[in-house]
């Protein structure tokens, strides 16, 4: 294993900053000292002040620049390329969430689909030296098989939002083959941590709670059968994300797509109970909920399970953070945002 660590000298255009994962990488990158363009549309998909709590904690930085935009308007995203010239290209924005694709799925069509094409065009226009972007575990679909690897069979999605992410596969795969743009994906398995998105579950349960509601779990109270997830740790994915940004694909393919994630499922109900034991520890007092077991979800797949054998031969990736320790970093952000301390 040979790779090389990242280059402060490059310019690195991060699509959806505002973001969970944008906003992480974004500042890991700033305190290497390296020029990052952010860009976001800052939508109301969640609650906005989160998106606006994150871009306030990058703009202190000097090399940090935020342009507010959406990838579906194409002339803005060839005029930012064109402008800051970036030499390396993060597209993280996408309308995320699987249930949230059958409610609305025009808006998975207008981001995942024209958004990145938009994006494609401006790397086959302005030559960057590598464009990773972001794909997803829900490609999987309902594959049997476990753990999930790079190289299984994903023609059968589950989920509209499912089916954007296998067609950014093909898409850069494509761009990649006409235009020689060094391309990489990744798959990324249920990141969690501080900051997250609110649409997650587990963020969702410490909502509940607070409101003193009952928490919803899909997976028809079948503990035997209970659904497996493979929680990734924010911090993990963005180290991982940083040892790939130098390492572009080489060779006659200059595409390739590799799983992040813990490569360690966990049972829901095991991570549940993580999370009352981390809320309990942050607010001194123990903490229930309330539990209403229901059928799982259309477009929800009973097991996610990274191989990350690819990755870790690419570039060393391996993550380090357990469930209890991301958990409870979690739940000490979470009870001082909210200001939640008796």
């Amino acid at each position: 294993m040979n790779y090389k660590t990242l280059d402060p000298n490059k310019t690195y255009l991060i699509t959806g900053a505002a973001g969970f994962i944008g906003y992480y990488l974004s500042k890991g990158l700033l305190e290497q000292g390296c020029q990052v363009i952010g860009f976001d549309n800052v939508n109301d998909y969640y609650d906005v002040n989160l998106k606006h709590t994150r871009l306030g904690k990058l703009e202190p930085y000097e090399r940090f620049t935020f342009i507010k935009g959406d990838i579906s308007d194409k002339d803005l995203v060839l005029k930012t390329f064109e402008e800051y010239k970036p030499n390396v290209v993060v597209n993280l924005a996408a309308q995320a969430g699987v249930r949230y694709s059958i409610e609305n799925p025009d808006v998975y069509i207008q981001s995942n689909i024209i958004g990145f094409y938009n994006i494609l065009e401006a790397c086959r226009y302005n030559p960057v030296d590598h464009l990773v972007y972001a794909s997803s575990s829900s490609i999987y679909g309902a594959n049997k098989k476990v753990p999930f690897e790079e190289t299984d069979f994903v023609d059968n999605p589950v989920s509209l939002y499912a089916s954007t992410k296998k067609s950014n596969e093909l898409m850069a795969h494509t761009y990649s083959h006409l235009y020689k743009i060094p391309a990489t994906g990744l798959r990324f398995f249920t990141v969690y941590g501080p900051m997250g998105r609110p649409d997650m579950a587990y963020f969702g349960f410490a909502d509940k709670y607070f409101a003193d509601e009952p928490i919803k779990i899909f997976n028809n109270g079948d503990f035997e059968k209970d659904l497996y997830r493979d929680f990734t740790f924010i911090d993990d994915i963005v180290e991982g994300i940083e040892r790939l940004l130098s390492n572009p694909p080489e060779g006659e393919i200059q595409h390739k797509v590799f799983n992040i994630g813990n490569n360690s499922p966990e049972k829901l109900m095991v991570f549940i109970e993580t999370l009352e034991k981390a809320l309990s520890k942050a607010l001194g007092k123990e903490v229930q909920f309330e539990k209403i077991f229901e059928p799982i979800k259309p477009g929800d797949v009973p097991a996610t399970y990274a191989s990350i054998d690819q990755l870790q031969k690419a570039v060393g990736f391996k993550p380090e953070t357990s469930i209890e320790e991301g958990l409870q970093k979690f739940a000490d952000w979470y009870v001082d945002y909210y200001n939640l301390r008796d």
